[in-house]
């Protein structure tokens, strides 16, 4: 593996960058909030890893542009004219659909469903977030500090 295809992954290095910092802020930080804080970042490294493996090279939005969309529609149409019974021969002159079948497979599609995914990650991740914060603030007002070890010090007291 040569410098061009290490420094070609760079995606890939910023994940593994942010993960790792993610993983460190939980792991040595006893503050509460930075535990939150270092859980966000590993989570957008996740997200990010995810994003990054949808994406294909030179692929565009998976988006039917509507010139496709009218020949499928048209082709639709004929194809429900002929379960009906009706003359096709009007509709089949109007699309030629080898043309549209071959401008359909020409096009070169990201794929769509990591992205799909991340965004309901992205909308849990800001829900369990809140939900942590909001029981941060409820321990400090318990027990005075957001500071896991005297939190647990102050458990074992009482």
């Amino acid at each position: 593996m040569n410098m061009e295809q290490i420094f070609g992954l760079y995606n890939y290095w910023i994940v593994i960058c942010l993960m790792m910092t993610g993983f460190y802020i939980v792991i040595a930080s006893p503050n509460m909030v930075k535990v939150v804080l270092g859980l966000n970042i590993f989570q957008t490294s996740v997200i990010l890893m995810y994003v990054t493996m949808g994406k294909v090279e030179g692929g565009t939005a998976p988006i039917v542009p509507p010139s496709i969309a009218n020949g499928h529609a048209a082709e639709a149409a004929i194809g429900h004219a002929a379960e009906a019974g009706h003359s096709i021969v009007a509709h089949a002159a109007e699309t030629p659909l080898a043309d549209v079948h071959a401008a359909a497979e020409a096009i070169v599609y990201s794929h769509p469903l990591p992205s799909v995914l991340m965004l309901t990650a992205i909308v849990v991740g800001i829900a369990t977030t809140s939900l942590a914060l909001a029981l941060i603030v409820r321990i400090r007002e318990d027990y005075g500090t957001i500071d896991e070890n005297e939190v647990l010090e102050m458990d074992l007291q009482s």
